[in-house]
């Protein structure tokens, strides 16, 4: 009988994205922050205290084109980041480092989480492949929060949104729009949709 294959635990990363604009090259990523949400294994989850462990930075836009409303969401400057903000390149060179040494800590995979994480995952992974040349999460290591909440409550995808969700789901910190604060609130929903059984299955 061939041996058990060992499954690796995961490490989950939740991660926020500030944008200009709907996708990443004729719009840029302007901050991302990332908070360690808790880690998996054959025992089951265990939740971290997303404070713990944290990566943000503020990036120089990479292109002269920006949707107006996409940047007020995020309240940051363009100019001023074409001043202060890092060099994309070296930015994600530093984040993939952060995640592999915590990953390594952990004795881990790294997996990236996202509300939702089609949009986050778009930028982040575009912009590690561009600049860093790699992705710590490879190419498909991405859970969405959304997808989870509507698999566990048994709900179409497309209904679900954050107002509609129980109550003791959900974070008690604000969404700030300021990409470290949400990474922070959404790693306290990733760890409580995590530990939830389900409607009429777990208690508030």
């Amino acid at each position: 009988m061939a041996p058990a294959r060992r499954i690796k635990p995961s490490l989950y990363f939740s991660v926020d994205v500030e944008a200009d604009g709907p996708i990443p090259g004729p719009y840029s990523m302007l901050s991302f922050g990332a908070a360690v949400a808790g880690r998996q294994d054959a025992e089951g989850y265990t939740a971290a205290d997303p404070e713990e462990n944290t990566f943000y930075r503020e990036l120089r836009p990479i292109s002269a084109d920006f949707v107006p409303q996409a940047l007020a969401v995020s309240g940051l400057d363009r100019e001023r980041l074409r001043v202060e903000g890092a060099e994309p390149q070296a930015a994600m060179e530093e984040f993939t480092a952060w995640v592999c040494d915590v990953s390594d800590a952990a004795g881990a995979q790294p997996v990236m989480c996202g509300y939702p994480a089609g949009y986050d995952w778009t930028f982040l992974y575009w912009y590690l492949m561009r600049f860093a040349g790699a992705s710590p999460f490879g190419h498909s290591g991405c859970l969405d929060m959304k997808t989870l909440y509507a698999a566990k409550a048994g709900l179409p995808l497309r209904a679900v949104v954050k107002g509609t969700m129980p109550r003791h789901l959900l974070s008690r910190r604000r969404h700030t729009h300021h990409a470290l604060d949400d990474a922070l609130e959404q790693a306290d929903l990733f760890s409580n949709l995590m530990t939830w059984q389900g409607p009429g299955l777990s208690t508030p």
